[in-house]
């Protein structure tokens, strides 16, 4: 990937997921980004593969920067209703992109293949930390696997947005701590 101008970079980005908000990723094409952003395909091309690469920077960029930190709020229940609250929050932001993109990633294997390529163990919402200090208090007898925290977070939120549709408020991150995260998360502790 060579690298561009930030400039050049953000309106390349921006053009992206502007459309493909509005038309889906079927119906964009590098033409339209080329266009809406003002930049030559040429350049696409030299820092970005393809369609896939690109539209994956996007979802890979947007959500890292849409996800807030969590806060140490005194309690692994307090921190886990942050985390779902936050993610919630980006995730209904995006509700348009996210609803477009989940049939294109099963009817377009190429993209979903590159999405998971470039999707990192990422660990939303600081749930290491907020493990590590729950462990500290003695809330939690032992570490849990945060990898799989998250993923459970993320499948809540998803499931809830995709299936049940929103709103997700604070009822929903309550009810989605004390029902199934704070339980598992105490079992998987327990051993």
């Amino acid at each position: 990937m060579a690298p561009l101008d930030p400039g050049r970079e953000k309106a390349i980005l921006d053009a992206t997921f502007d459309l493909l908000s509005e038309m889906g990723y079927d119906r964009m094409s590098v033409d339209q980004i080329a266009k809406r952003a003002k930049a030559s395909k040429a350049t696409i091309y030299r820092r970005w593969a393809g369609k896939p690469e690109l539209v994956v920077d996007v979802i890979c960029r947007r959500f890292d920067m849409d996800v807030p930190p969590v806060p140490d709020t005194g309690s692994l229940r307090g921190d886990l209703v942050e985390v779902v609250r936050g993610l919630s929050e980006a995730a209904e932001r995006k509700h348009g992109l996210i609803m477009g993109l989940s049939s294109t990633l099963v009817s377009h294997q190429e993209l979903a293949r590159t999405l998971r390529a470039h999707m990192p163990a990422r660990d939303l919402g600081g749930t290491r930390a907020l493990v590590e200090r729950a462990v500290a208090r003695g809330e939690l007898a032992a570490p849990v696997d945060t990898v799989r925290l998250s993923e459970l977070v993320e499948a809540l939120v998803w499931h809830r947005l995709i299936f049940v549709g929103p709103p997700l408020g604070d009822a929903f991150a309550a009810e989605s701590v004390d029902r199934v995260l704070l339980p598992l998360a105490h079992a998987w502790a327990a051993g």
